[in-house]
């Protein structure tokens, strides 16, 4: 009878756990927004985003959000417009202190006529070369003529900087150039002549002069003869064609004659040659000819001072 009491309270003690475990859950109502109003509130607060649309497949799509960043361009400008100012301020503050030219110096430069009286030849044979030159009947000629302007203006170049001249220092002196080239302008033509005298020293075959050296002077001559008829009477060598007819012999004296054909504002056309000094009534002969472009640098009226001396 006892073990009928047990077998009884263990069957009606299983069978209350078997009726909990059989009990449905139960279920809470969320009473806050719905998860559609929860996306939407969401995207509000966010801040805007930028879709970029990467093809990641053939046939698929991927959407990557990416936040919008600002252009890099005004920083580039601000960076290049600071380092275009640093390089301009310390270009003139060199040029200011560093360049050996100041502003009272080039103002003592020689004029035309005071150039002429600035060469004192150093011995016998330089005073003969400088005798025939100066008494020959061609600069006889051209002295008299009213619209020439005679000049030697190598002898302009400051004496502190005319030794680093090539035509007016280096190249200069007994055996080579051997007396400043005289030279005879028209500005109001722009042509000019030239009377010079070469040495054995300046050769390239020998007894030859050196053809750099004729194409040098021809540069430095044609630039004289057309600079004046420039906005601000300066320029630079865009284009210089030579063409070499017959050889110049060392040992000679020589006339560069060039003429301004053409300008058109900051550009003038010259034309000139290179011949033999002859004597009066007797033809001469190019021996080199040359066609030359210069065109005036922007912003040139700012560094005319410089210019005067080359």
């Amino acid at each position: 009878m006892l073990r009928s009491a047990i077998s009884q309270a263990n069957f009606a003690r299983s069978s209350r756990l078997l009726s909990n475990c059989l009990i449905q859950p139960s279920f809470t109502i969320y009473n806050g927004p719905s998860l559609l109003n929860r996306a939407r509130l969401l995207s509000v607060s966010r801040p805007p985003l930028r879709s970029v649309v990467a093809r990641a497949a053939p046939y698929s799509t991927v959407v990557v959000q990416s936040a919008h960043r600002p252009s890099r361009l005004p920083r580039i400008l601000f960076f290049s417009l600071l380092s275009l100012g640093t390089f301009t301020v310390t270009f003139l503050f060199a040029l200011d202190n560093f360049f050996p030219l100041p502003g009272p110096f080039m103002g003592s430069m020689a004029t035309d006529e005071e150039s002429l009286a600035l060469f004192t030849p150093p011995d016998e044979t330089t005073q003969e070369v400088e005798d025939y030159i100066r008494n020959h009947s061609l600069a006889v000629k051209l002295r008299q003529d009213p619209k020439y302007v005679e000049s030697r203006p190598h002898m302009k170049i400051p004496e502190e900087i005319r030794g680093h001249n090539l035509t007016g220092g280096t190249l200069a002196g007994a055996n080579k150039i051997v007396v400043p080239p005289y030279y005879f302008s028209d500005p109001t033509n722009h042509d000019l002549v030239s009377i010079f005298y070469l040495g054995s020293d300046v050769s390239g075959h020998p007894g030859i002069v050196h053809g750099g050296l004729l194409a040098t002077l021809l540069d430095e001559g044609l630039a004289r003869c057309c600079f004046p008829a420039l906005p601000n009477k300066v320029g630079v060598t865009a284009m210089l064609n030579i063409e070499y007819k017959k050889p110049a012999m060392t040992g000679n004296f020589f006339v560069l004659r060039a003429k301004t054909t053409k300008v058109e504002g900051r550009k003038a056309f010259v034309e000139g040659h290179i011949e033999p000094l002859v004597g009066e009534g007797e033809e001469s002969e190019a021996l080199v000819s040359a066609k030359a472009l210069f065109i005036e640098p922007k912003g040139a009226k700012a560094f005319t001072s410089l210019y005067k001396v080359t």
